[in-house]
Formats: C-alpha cells, sequence, structure tokens
C-alpha cells in the first residue's frame, strides 16, 4: 500500500458521523505527486474513493507533504492557503470543516 494511501485511510478512520448530520458533499483532493483521492459524505457516511468524482463539492490541490501537515496538525488550513501550499476552488466553506469532520486522534 502506498504511503498516500495509507494516510487517506487513516483520515476516513477519523470521520466524525457526529460532524456531518445533513451535509451531502465531495471533498476532492489532487496532489501535485499525481495521486487523486475523494471522500464522499452523505449523511453520516463516509466513503474514500480514488481517482477524480465527476462532481465534487470541494477540490484541494497541493502536494503530499503538505497533506501530511495539515492531517497530523503541523499546518493550519488557512496558512497553507495564505502561503499558496493550498489551492482550494468550489465551495471554500464546506473545506473549513474538514478540521470537524476529520478531527485529529489526541
Amino acid at each position: 500500500m502506498s504511503q498516500i494511501r495509507a494516510l487517506f485511510e487513516n483520515l476516513e478512520s477519523r470521520f466524525k458521523p457526529s460532524a456531518s448530520t445533513d451535509l451531502t458533499a465531495v471533498f476532492q483532493y489532487q496532489l501535485k505527486e499525481g495521486e487523486h483521492f475523494h471522500f464522499d459524505i452523505n449523511n453520516g457516511q463516509c466513503t474514500l474513493g480514488e481517482g477524480i468524482h465527476e462532481s465534487p463539492s470541494v477540490t484541494m490541490k497541493m502536494k503530499f507533504d503538505t497533506l501530511k501537515k495539515l492531517s497530523n496538525g503541523e499546518l493550519d488550513g488557512m496558512k497553507a492557503l495564505m502561503f499558496g501550499k493550498l489551492k482550494v476552488s468550489g465551495d471554500m466553506m464546506l473545506a473549513s470543516r474538514l478540521p470537524h469532520l476529520f478531527p485529529l486522534k489526541r
């Protein structure tokens, strides 16, 4: 299993259904290294998919290293945006919900 896929599977395991009540959205990740994954969230259920979804709600483009730092709390999403390490298209408000949907494990 690739290191990238393992990170996405770890994120999926952290999914908090109570934070997604009445949410239907697709979070698309496009990594500069060429791999693409998405989370399809539908009323408390989260499904990890590989590839590019046909109609994502929000798309985030970044390097794998940036994703790693975002997912382990080393980097804040707003700082990543401001410094150009993260590009977001689509529903920006959805992207801001990610820390609540996939909280850090303590």
